[in-house]
Parts: structure tokens; sequence; C-alpha cells
């Protein structure tokens, strides 16, 4: 019987070796070429499933990944209302229905404390509903290190990017939040001067520091509908001269007129350089390979 097996297995060998090759010359390395970047791409998706999966999961993975696909799942497309339902059915365990912003506050200071706290479209959509903006009523003051994926915020497309740029898409964009004590939520978010709007010399390196609203380049969206989100730092003098400081950040940014690059310099160098510029990290952790991994670019030259 085993040898009948063999048998078989080496005449299948000997076919697929002595097999003629429906295509020659050019069009025959063009097939390969592409089955090899298919299959590059591929590897690439599971490797970053696989990241996407087991990194910074807290002690509760699976409830992790349960908690993002509601986010994901409730998230409108851009310009369509968000479902009563949602709230409920994503935070409805942890919080009720209708909570309070202090224990919206209370629940985010819990987060906070155990590591990575998750932000999304669902969460500020409440916020806003209740408070009109994002501020210290809600979420508890301090300067927060933002990562998000990438992704289109209309349909029909957005159904599907933002589960793949979530999970299979693995490098995020970074962007840094600043909960004051009193007033607006400010953001640091950082690309190319033609994603704030600046025609002339589109393509140069550029950062915007304005308040945390739907209009804010980095507010959670459909295609972006969960950040991740770790407090650098409580410290309220710290927070008060935070905001001085990525104006000052953006200043230079502009006087450099360095050109965005794909993998750098672009938004996570800015961050990166910004928060190594202030003690809140060493060149070497900004250069750690999971970083690279995490964020491209994050540990390139400040120069």
């Amino acid at each position: 019987m085993g040898g009948e097996r063999a048998g078989r297995g080496e005449r299948l060998l000997r076919r697929v070796r002595q097999a003629r090759h429906p295509l020659h010359g050019w069009r025959r390395w063009a097939v390969i070429a592409g089955q090899a970047l298919a299959g590059l791409i591929a590897l690439f998706a599971v490797v970053n499933l696989t990241l996407s999966l087991t990194t910074f999961r807290g002690e509760d993975p699976l409830a992790r990944t349960v908690h993002e696909l509601r986010v994901l799942w409730f998230s409108p497309p851009d310009g369509r209302p968000m479902s009563p339902q949602a709230f409920p059915a994503v935070y409805g365990r942890d919080l009720g229905p209708e909570p309070t912003t202090d224990a919206i506050r209370a629940y985010f200071e819990r987060e906070a404390d155990d590591g990575v706290v998750l932000l999304s479209h669902v969460m500020t959509d409440r916020i806003l509903a209740m408070n009109g903006r994002i501020d210290g009523r809600a979420i508890p003051p301090g300067v927060y290190i933002g990562v998000h994926a990438l992704g289109p915020d209309g349909s029909p497309l957005v159904q599907v990017t933002k589960y793949l740029a979530h999970y299979l898409l693995f490098p995020r964009h970074a962007y840094i939040l600043v909960v004051p004590q009193d007033g607006p939520a400010i953001s640091f978010s950082a690309s190319q001067n033609a994603k704030f709007g600046v025609d002339l010399d589109p393509y140069l390196l550029a950062a915007e520091v304005a308040p945390f609203t739907p209009d804010a380049y980095d507010f959670p969206s459909s295609g972006e509908a969960l950040h991740e989100m770790t407090r650098i730092t409580d410290d309220p003098g710290r927070i008060a001269g935070a905001v001085a400081t990525l104006q000052g950040s953006r200043a230079r940014i502009e006087a450099e007129r360095r050109r965005y690059g794909l993998l750098a310099p672009n938004s996570n160098t800015a961050v990166g350089c910004v928060l190594q510029s202030a003690g809140a990290i060493t060149q070497a952790q900004r250069s750690s390979i999971l970083l690279a991994l995490r964020a491209p670019g994050f540990g390139a030259s400040c120069g």
C-alpha cells in the first residue's frame, strides 16, 4: 500500500517537472512576478493580522476583539447618523445605556491606568451629544498618543476597508492629544500640506494644532473608527505647557520645509520627534522594531 502511494507521488512530481508552461517569454515572467507579489501581500497580511490580534491586547484579548468588532460594525459611513443602538451595544455592559459624563470619565480613567485607552467613533459621538465637545469632563486630563488605521469614510468602500485597515494593514497613523483641565481637547496632527488644504507646496511635511472636533484631521470617523490612546503624562504642569510645546514643534516643521515621505519623514516621524524632544521617549525606544512595524517612520531621523 505504501509503495503504491509512493509511486503515485513520484508520478505526480514527474508530471509537474515535465509540464509545459502555457505562457512563454515576458508573459511567463509577468505571471510569475504577479504570483510572487500576491504571495508577499498575503504573507504581509497574515503577519499583520497576527500582530493585530496579539499585541497590546490587555488582560482579555477576546473581549477586546469583540469590543473592536462592535465598534467597527456600528460606525456609520460619513454623513449618516449613529444608530441609537450603537452605544448600548458597545458600552452597555460597562456603562449602561445612559451613563453620566462622570461615569464615562471614570471608565476612561480605569482604562488609562490599565494601559491603552480605546477611543471610538461610537464614544466620541456620545460625548459630543452630551457635552458638545471633547474635553476633560469626559476624558481624564493628560497628554495622549493616539494611533489609528487609515481608510475612506464613504460608502461602499468603508464597509470593507475599515476591517481590512484595522486588522490586516497593521501600520498606524499617530497623533498627539492634549486634554487640559479646562477648555477643549487639542490635537497635534502631521501629514502633507495637501491634507490640510494647502495647495502651495502640497507635498511638504506639515503639522496642525487644532481643537479635537469632528473637523479635526484625526478625529474618529467611520474609516478610522477605533483609536488606541496611551496616556504619557497626567502631570498638570506638563499638560499646561503641552499646547505651547506643540505649537513650537509645528513652527519648526514648517520652517524646515521637509518633503513628506510615505515611510519617512511623515506624520509618525513628526510625532516621534516631538516625544523625544520632550523627554517622553528615548531614541532607542523610538527606534524599536515593534514601533517600526506599528508606526512606520516613527524612528526616522529628526534632522
